[in-house]
C-alpha cells in the first residue's frame, strides 16, 4: 500500500480562531472535522498543492510563501497510509466557503475539544493547543 501525500491548512483568523471543515459521510473518516486541504499531485510542491486545494475547497487565495510548516505526521489507518504536512496560515484573501458543500466552523481554542477529528489530525491539534496562540 503506497503512502498518500496530503497537505492541510491550520487557517487562523484575526480573532485567533481556527477553521475546521467537516468531512462528508461517504469519505474516509467521514463526519469528522479536519483542517482543510487535500492530496498533493505528482510533481507538485506541497505549498503549491495547499494553495490549490484551498482555492478549490474554500474559494480563498493563499500565497505559497504564506504557508508555514507546523508539523509533519505519518499515520497508518487500517485501510490507508497517509503522510500529512500541516501548515499554519494567517494570511489569506477571501471569505472561506464550503465549495464542495462541506460545513465550515471557526472555533476558538477552548471549543476545539468539542470536535471529533480524524486520528491523524489529533496529535497536531494537541500540539497546537499546548502552546496556543504562541505556536501560530
Amino acid at each position: 500500500m503506497s503512502r498518500i501525500e496530503v497537505v492541510a491548512g491550520i487557517i487562523v483568523d484575526s480573532q485567533e480562531r481556527i477553521l475546521l471543515a467537516k468531512r462528508a459521510s461517504h469519505q474516509h473518516q467521514g463526519d469528522k472535522w479536519e483542517f482543510p486541504g487535500g492530496k498533493v499531485e505528482v510533481g507538485e510542491d506541497a505549498c503549491d498543492a495547499l494553495s490549490r486545494e484551498l482555492k478549490e475547497e474554500l474559494s480563498i487565495d493563499v500565497a505559497p510563501q504564506d504557508c508555514e510548516l507546523f508539523q509533519h505526521v505519518s499515520y497508518d489507518y487500517p485501510d490507508k497510509q497517509v503522510s500529512l504536512r500541516f501548515y499554519t496560515i494567517r494570511c489569506f484573501q477571501g471569505a472561506p466557503q464550503g465549495m464542495e458543500g462541506q460545513p465550515l466552523q471557526w472555533v476558538t481554542a477552548e471549543q476545539c475539544a468539542n470536535y471529533t477529528l480524524p486520528k491523524a489530525n489529533q496529535p497536531v491539534m494537541d500540539a497546537l493547543m499546548a502552546d496556543w496562540p504562541a505556536s501560530c
